[in-house]
């Protein structure tokens, strides 16, 4: 019995072992939040692949820029997009563009990148995150981000280009920092 047992122990705990981890523990100071109506979205920033785009959006967060900002092109099964102040798609911050930091990582479902024009170099405030596996952009957009909680949230953001009622982002900042106030 006491072999049984032991036995049942060891399979829980290998079990367990992988589910937690494949949650790893996220640094607050790299990871932004964005409040939709429907929940909180946490994304982990990804300086080590985009230190300039990672930077640009911990700046703009930070002086609540995307605060109140519509997802201007939503299309269903490949991804939705912000960051343009004006909600045109046309528009940026006052900052200068960034040039691309293009690495071999994957597009996948929840992963960020920066939205530009057909130049790589015009990376300015906006980005997208994508619905589904995009490996058409693999390695001509810049990604500096993955969703990691909340998900299921992007999935209820309304489609469109532009949706009728677009939905918007209600706060983002960085978790270590929080919400401007």
């Amino acid at each position: 019995m006491k072999t049984f047992l032991a036995s049942l122990a060891l399979a829980l705990l290998a079990l367990i072992a992988p589910a937690s981890a494949q949650t790893p523990k996220l640094d607050p100071a790299s990871t932004l939040v964005i409040e939709l109506k429907s929940g909180k979205v946490k994304i982990q920033l990804r300086p080590d692949l985009a230190p300039k785009h990672v930077e640009r959006v911990k700046l703009l967060a930070g002086q609540g820029f995307y605060d109140g900002q519509v997802f201007h092109r939503v299309i269903k099964g490949f991804m939705a997009q912000t960051g343009d102040p004006t909600g045109t798609g046309t528009g940026g911050s006052k900052l200068p563009n960034l040039k691309a930091e293009f690495t071999p990582t994957q597009f996948e479902r929840g992963t960020l990148g920066a939205a530009r024009t057909n130049d790589p170099d015009t990376a300015n405030s906006q980005f997208f995150i994508c619905f589904a596996h995009s490996p058409f952009l693999n390695g001509k957009y810049t990604v500096w981000g993955r969703v990691v909680e909340g998900m299921q949230y992007v999935d209820q953001i309304a489609l469109g280009e532009p949706p009728a009622n677009p939905d918007k982002m209600l706060k983002v900042y960085v978790e270590a920092v929080g919400p401007k106030k």
